[in-house]
């Protein structure tokens, strides 16, 4: 598949994880909303949820388990009722978020394992991460080594990609101190999460 588009299979690796991984989702855009809705350093926690919920994905693509989970008679049909039920919890969560000036470190907001379920939950992540991981190959007959460092490049990218859509979200924090804007941003990226999803699902 993509080993096809040159002699540098490390870069495709890179450069497909970046278009297929990094391309708007329920967990990127989650991410977004988030940090735009409270703040880089009171989101970080929910992002790194996110990451760390998409490595354990990244693990399963890698071992198979994927594979297993949705042989099992419903699987499917629970992680999409999972993520659908959070990510609607977490978009009414943004739309109705206080404008910055009027939240502290005391109001709720997304935490780590509201993060780490979404992803595990998110049933683009499998398709996309599959896509990558099986559709690009770096070392031809050493498949314990090709998967280990498929496995290192795609959790650095996995870290990556959050972190830049966290910090897309944040860098509109400063426009967020009008609660009209605030309100007005805040639903929009609610709507655009649900939309995302809706895409990701219904594809």
């Amino acid at each position: 598949m993509f080993e096809q588009a040159g002699s540098y299979p490390i870069l495709t690796l890179l450069l497909a994880s970046l278009v297929i991984m990094g391309s708007p989702g329920p967990s990127t855009i989650s991410a977004t909303a988030v940090g735009a809705a409270y703040g880089f350093r009171r989101s970080s926690s929910y992002v790194f949820g996110l990451i760390a919920g998409t490595i354990v994905v990244l693990l399963a693509v890698a071992v198979g388990v994927v594979t297993v989970l949705l042989s099992v008679p419903h699987g499917a049909l629970a992680l999409t009722v999972v993520s659908t039920l959070y990510i609607a919890y977490l978009a009414f969560r943004i739309a109705t978020a206080p404008p910055l000036r009027r939240g502290s470190d005391q109001v709720a907001r997304p935490a780590f394992t509201g993060g780490f379920l979404l992803a595990v939950a998110n049933p683009k992540a499998y398709f996309a991460i599959a896509a990558v991981f099986a559709g690009v190959s770096l070392f031809k007959d050493q498949g314990m080594l090709d998967a280990a460092i498929k496995i290192i490049l795609l959790s650095l990218m996995i870290v990556i990609i959050h972190l830049c859509w966290l910090l897309v979200g944040s860098s509109l924090s400063r426009f967020l101190q009008n609660p009209v804007i605030s309100r007005i941003v805040n639903i929009s990226l609610a709507g655009v999460l649900i939309i995302t999803t809706a895409l990701a699902l219904s594809g």
